[in-house]
């Protein structure tokens, strides 16, 4: 049996993945990444950086962030510790959802990550105080690729669940999205 249920979102390739944790009086284990299990997302599914995200804030949004091609990534976000409201905007011109965004609730307490393909902004708030997360990225980070947009553009109409209380100054000098917006192309 499967340790690791996959659960598809409305935006293709966008995908919630439910871990079953194994819980007895020490604690618990949770299998957080298994090649094999996964490979229906992506074959040889590989992340050569990891990275770890503290927010002390409740409140605080971080994001919406991308690769362009060819540092495009995909990434697979876990919560350690606290809870967000996590965000991903899909940004591929060709798909039938561009410029729709979907959120989904991550806590430490819970079974859930979620699977993001490349072609997405990715951004999050803080639900609680001293947030945690885990990001392992199918590409390494490249300044010149990178690309933001606001948490707050009208084009995307996001519905933060908490008052933006912190975000940072890059975030939130990121442009709206215009007609000269290029979205990314596969």
């Amino acid at each position: 049996m499967s340790a690791m249920k996959l659960l598809p979102t409305s935006l293709a390739g966008l995908t919630v993945i439910e871990t079953a944790p194994i819980i007895d009086e020490r604690g618990s284990f949770v299998r957080a990444f298994c090649e094999d299990e996964l490979a229906i997302l992506r074959p040889d599914l590989h992340f050569p950086q990891i990275n770890l995200s503290i927010t002390q804030q409740r409140g605080t949004v971080r994001g919406m962030h991308f690769q362009r091609p060819p540092a495009a990534e995909a990434k697979l976000i876990r919560c350690v510790r606290g809870r967000v409201f996590d965000v991903a905007v899909d940004l591929r011109v060709s798909s039938a959802t561009y410029l729709h965004w979907h959120a989904v609730e991550l806590d430490a307490n819970a079974s859930l990550q979620v699977f993001i393909p490349e072609g997405f902004a990715h951004g999050f708030q803080a639900l609680s105080d001293d947030v945690q997360l885990i990001y392992m990225h199918t590409a390494r980070w490249s300044r010149e690729h990178e690309g933001t947009l606001r948490h707050d553009d009208p084009a995307l109409a996001i519905v933060w669940p908490l008052p933006v209380l912190h975000i940072s100054a890059k975030d939130h000098s990121a442009p709206l999205i215009d007609d000269d917006f290029a979205g990314i192309h596969a």
